[in-house]
């Protein structure tokens, strides 16, 4: 079992045994306040934006953290991977749609050569940023499927994860992006 996995999992129970710990209980002035022996239940951890170094199309090295500060769609995919290809044209037109001063793409191809990917973004028409691990992938890019996303909002912040293919030219992720 993943670590982020069991780490929720903790935190769900607590949460869970707090719960059920005060069920039933009130407070005579205030039927919502908790009673003063009660404890309150940290939140379980936020994912954080991994450090991680990866290259452009160029070689050029880019750190995923000077990013920061935008919104940052991460798509891992490859260029061998149907799914993955299906899905590309949605978040072309979500691209299109998003301010680039404000949102940032980052198409993180695990393809064993880069021209691979290279060619798939040619032949497609696709006008996004494709970059290349640098390094081995952190923790919680380590998936069970690509194509898979991530969304961070500006602090880096995880506040969105979808494993598998998705329709990503919906209003709900351009409201996402732009929220």
């Amino acid at each position: 079992m993943k670590l982020n996995t069991i780490i929720l999992m903790i935190g769900l129970g607590i949460v869970t045994l707090t719960a059920c710990k005060n069920e039933g209980k009130q407070d005579a002035a205030d039927s919502t306040a908790p009673a003063a022996t009660d404890t309150v239940a940290a939140a379980p951890a936020v994912a954080m934006m991994p450090a991680f170094k990866m290259s452009d199309e160029q070689g050029k090295p880019v750190t995923l953290e000077s990013l920061k500060g935008k919104k940052v769609v991460v798509n891992i995919w490859a260029s061998w991977c149907p799914p993955c290809r299906a899905e590309m044209p949605s978040i072309q037109n979500l691209y299109k749609k998003t301010d680039k001063e404000k949102v940032a793409f980052v198409l993180l191809s695990v393809d064993d050569q880069m021209e691979d990917a290279a060619a798939f973004k040619k032949k497609q028409g696709l006008n996004m940023p494709v970059f290349f691990p640098a390094e081995n992938l952190p923790l919680l890019f380590n998936v069970q499927a690509i194509p898979s996303t991530f969304i961070f909002n500006e602090k880096g912040e995880l506040i969105k994860k979808m494993e598998g293919m998705d329709n990503y030219d919906t209003q709900e992720y351009v409201d996402l992006l732009k929220g």
